[in-house]
């Protein structure tokens, strides 16, 4: 089916008018995976709220396309490369893959500030969680004290909504994070800490159904700036597929 090229020209006209800042980086992927950020701009991204995919998946590829192109006004202003980093203000939609994922592999680096939170969304479903673990952060009565990585968006008291291990390192100082997910079951490993093993990832905006089966992965932002660096990328394998997302021997 033909699709419009509507949002391709749109984020070219946005490049020219100094969306981007610094000095692009190259950025090379580990064997195996792909780079999700180049280094030099934000091609192969746009923009979305916390919204149910179920819903803008079913659109005609004109009005998708417009909801695209209209969503990197505001990433224009809210987000922009330093280097090797993804900024974001803290405020304004969240990047948002172009391409949908089913069962995967990510990698990233984050580095946020004080009181602010974030997370990854997985096919477009919230999240593994970001926290500032501190007190001081004010969001300790909701598990901001347990840490981050979890899948924070399950119903409360069920296997992965809170992280196994408080794992994240203090501010200024980068956060590594690893997800699995394959079908409906996600790990995560946060400083190469396990944080959340294999639990099943609930849909948010549907709790008695299934996940989606494929959908864009966003990297959210919330109330304070967020640095992502290094976000790579893998398909997994059917044989990792069909035992739980588990890395094979080797990796």
């Amino acid at each position: 089916m033909k699709t419009s090229s509507l949002p391709s020209l749109f984020f070219g006209g946005l490049l020219s008018f100094g969306l981007l800042s610094g000095i692009s980086a190259e950025v090379k992927a580990p064997e195996g995976f792909t780079a999700l950020f180049n280094g030099k701009d934000l091609s192969g991204w746009w923009g979305l709220d916390t919204e149910d995919p179920a819903k803008w998946m079913a659109f005609p590829p004109e009005k998708l396309a417009e909801k695209k192109a209209k969503s990197l006004e505001n990433i224009a202003k809210h987000w922009s490369v330093e280097g090797d980093e993804l900024v974001n203000d803290g405020k304004g939609l969240f990047l948002t893959t172009e391409k949908n994922y089913g069962d995967f592999e990510l990698r990233l680096e984050y580095k946020t500030v004080a009181e602010a939170d974030s997370g990854i969304y997985l096919r477009a479903i919230p999240q593994v969680q970001i926290w500032d673990t501190t007190e001081a952060g004010g969001k300790w009565k909701i598990g901001a004290d347990k840490g981050s990585g979890g899948l924070w968006n399950n119903t409360k008291g069920t296997p992965g909504r809170d992280p196994l291990v408080l794992a994240d390192k203090p501010f200024g100082e980068w956060n590594s994070v690893r997800v699995l997910m394959a079908g409906e079951i996600v790990t995560v490993y946060l400083n190469e800490k396990l944080v959340v093993d294999h639990a099943r990832m609930q849909n948010y905006f549907n709790r008695g159904g299934p996940l989606p089966k494929v959908g864009p992965i966003q990297l959210q932002t919330h109330g304070g700036e967020i640095r992502w660096r290094s976000v790579f990328v893998r398909e997994l394998t059917a044989a990792e597929v069909a035992t739980h997302g588990k890395p094979e021997k080797g990796e």
